[in-house]
């Protein structure tokens, strides 16, 4: 690891040590770089704001997610069971990680309003594992062949958005989310083994 990316895992490691204990609103850069040891002159070498570092903070943790997903696309088991535990397990994740500390919470949700192409970005990255699956249920007989795929995943990404950042949109407990999610799930991979017309779709619009 070189100096550059030393200090910046150093500068990130401190923000959120901070934001952790006191908030993403009552955290400056100047206090983040006295943490370092720091100017705060210097800490804007390696990132222009503080929304610059709350991003940085959500790619790492999307990066467990991400990996998680690969994982799961490239592994053993049927495209329905798969596509099953994709949902369930990028939900659980999300949701201890928000559900342990409300602070990380706040920062997601300023990521939200002041953000919103960093999370068009994430999903991008989620439909490619979407994709994956989708194409080897069709391969193997247990989704209904299918014209455009990637539509398909965007679609099903706009059902479960509630379950993908679940306590930005509702304060469910996870085992009653969990019991929402089976039942739309439910529905999904019952609609995915019957023909899909993808164009009159999108012609119906």
């Amino acid at each position: 690891m070189n100096d550059k990316i030393d200090t910046r895992e150093q500068i990130l490691h401190a923000a959120m040590d901070r934001i952790k204990h006191y908030g993403y609103a009552k955290t400056t850069m100047a206090e983040i770089a006295r943490d370092c040891d720091m100017s705060a002159g210097n800490i804007y070498r390696f990132f222009a704001s503080k929304i610059d570092i709350a991003e940085a903070m959500a790619r790492k943790l999307n990066m467990e997610i991400n990996a998680q997903n690969a994982a799961l696309a490239r592994g053993p088991g049927s495209a329905p069971d798969k596509m099953r535990k994709f949902h369930h397990s990028a939900m659980k994740t999300t949701f201890e990680k928000l559900d342990n500390d409300a602070k990380v919470l706040e920062v997601a949700e300023v990521l939200a309003h002041e953000r919103p192409t960093f999370a068009n970005e994430e999903l991008a990255q989620e439909r490619v594992y979407l994709v994956q699956i989708l194409e080897q249920g069709v391969a193997e007989g247990d989704f209904a062949p299918m014209e455009n795929p990637h539509f398909i995943a965007e679609m099903m990404q706009s059902a479960t958005m509630k379950f993908r950042y679940p306590q930005l949109w509702s304060r469910l407990t996870l085992p009653k989310l969990e019991r929402e999610l089976d039942g739309v799930m439910d529905i999904v991979l019952a609609g995915l083994s019957v023909p899909i017309k993808t164009r009159e779709l999108l012609n119906a619009k």
